[in-house]
């Protein structure tokens, strides 16, 4: 796949007020700084892309997934996005094209990352590994196709647990690897790995509970819920109806 270049000035801004921002993520960018690399982060490119403008991470996506990611603009909205996370305030949803017919379900594993290898393993006795953590997600098909390499499910992933590559080791653990993700079993090399965050969500009635629960994002929130959505565009996504 050819190296993704992104500049400042043609990042997709989905939201922006006085405390967040919203943004579509490209894959191939960091979310974040890497230790001990140069490479810009999209966060980076932003703030470069802004005057006095400092961002604070609440949350990540890999390298080799694309989409909705959102920001604090101050420390005070990084402390409440943090707090949404932690109790289920926010909620994260993704769109996946995976090989095979699928329907819906939960999938509960206990995984394993190991740093050296930056792959996640599914383990069958928890107990005997230190480091192992609980990972549930919720998944439904939306659509079905058929092509060369047989049948492909667009899947809606809703994600309980947030651990590192867990859509694509547990669906593929599941039988269903992503297209193009040869590290978890992806057949089809056509295409990047078909991850990609479409919607983030908020519970309202928590939101109104901090301190931004008065401020133009939680207005935002209420009057039009789908502001931080965004659909991914080519292949395999061109194979379904988005």
């Amino acid at each position: 796949m050819e190296e993704t270049v992104i500049q400042a000035d043609n990042i997709t801004v989905l939201y922006e007020d006085r405390d967040v921002i919203s943004f579509v993520k490209p894959w191939g960018v960091l979310s974040q700084k890497a230790e001990n690399s140069e490479e810009d982060s999209i966060l980076e490119l932003l703030e470069a892309s802004r005057e006095a403008l400092k961002l604070f991470p609440v949350h990540r996506l890999d390298r080799t997934t694309g989409g909705v990611m959102i920001a604090a603009k101050t420390k005070e909205a990084a402390a409440v996005l943090s707090s949404l996370i932690t109790d289920g305030g926010m909620k994260k949803e993704y769109l996946a094209a995976v090989h095979g017919r699928c329907g819906a379900g939960i999938l509960e594993d206990d995984l394993y990352f190991d740093k050296r290898k930056n792959k996640s393993f599914v383990v069958k006795k928890a107990s005997e590994r230190k480091g192992v953590k609980k990972a549930i997600l919720e998944y439904e098909s939306i659509g079905c196709t058929n092509h060369p390499s047989g049948d492909v499910s667009l899947v809606r992933v809703k994600l309980k647990t947030g651990r590192t590559h867990q859509i694509r080791v547990q669906m593929s653990n599941a039988g269903h690897p992503l297209l193009g993700d040869g590290k978890y079993g992806g057949r089809d090399n056509r295409c990047r790995c078909a991850l990609w965050s479409s919607k983030i969500g908020f519970d309202i009635d928590k939101l109104k509970k901090t301190r931004l629960g008065r401020s133009p994002f939680a207005r935002e929130i209420t009057v039009s819920p789908d502001t931080f959505t965004a659909m991914p565009e080519g292949y395999p996504w061109e194979l379904f109806s988005l």
